[in-house]
């Protein structure tokens, strides 16, 4: 099995690795992809910085900086993955992903978000859209809609 861990350096992406790491430990065998998408550079970008090679590398960089805890939690329980940064709309992105790495399944964290609500924007362009099963997994201690706290 073959899972696809979207990371974007959040309290929520990185519950979502742990979650995988303790279905490991209770005997799910798997490989992993740990994603970052940057989004595309804005026009003001790319005016300001004159060379798109320069933008690409800094995009590039802080990915890799988003998803390093993520491959650290991977690396310690010595788990094989595969790391990829793109760029683009994420959920658009996630979903090419899912196809080129052929991926079994989706597991990533949900964080509330105070435009989208309990699922954000990527996570629900995943549930709605993905062709293989999507686990969205909530930051320990995360309130529940319409729950008091």
């Amino acid at each position: 099995m073959k899972i696809l861990l979207p990371v974007d350096g959040s309290a929520a992406s990185l519950s979502a690795v742990q979650h995988v790491l303790a279905c490991v430990r209770a005997g799910l065998q798997a490989s992993f992809v740990v994603a970052n998408v940057q989004e595309p550079a804005s026009l003001y970008e790319v005016v300001v910085a004159h060379d798109p090679a320069v933008l690409d590398d800094v995009r590039a960089a802080a990915g890799a900086d988003l998803m390093r805890a993520a491959e650290a939690l991977l690396e310690a329980a010595g788990q094989q993955f595969e790391s990829e940064v793109a760029s683009g709309d994420p959920g658009h992105v996630l979903l090419e992903l899912i196809e080129s790495y052929a991926c079994d399944a989706v597991v990533m964290g949900a964080a509330e978000d105070e435009i989208e609500g309990p699922v954000g924007a990527v996570a629900r362009a995943l549930l709605e859209r993905s062709p293989v099963p999507v686990t969205l997994v909530r930051e320990p201690g995360a309130v529940e809609p319409g729950a008091v706290p």
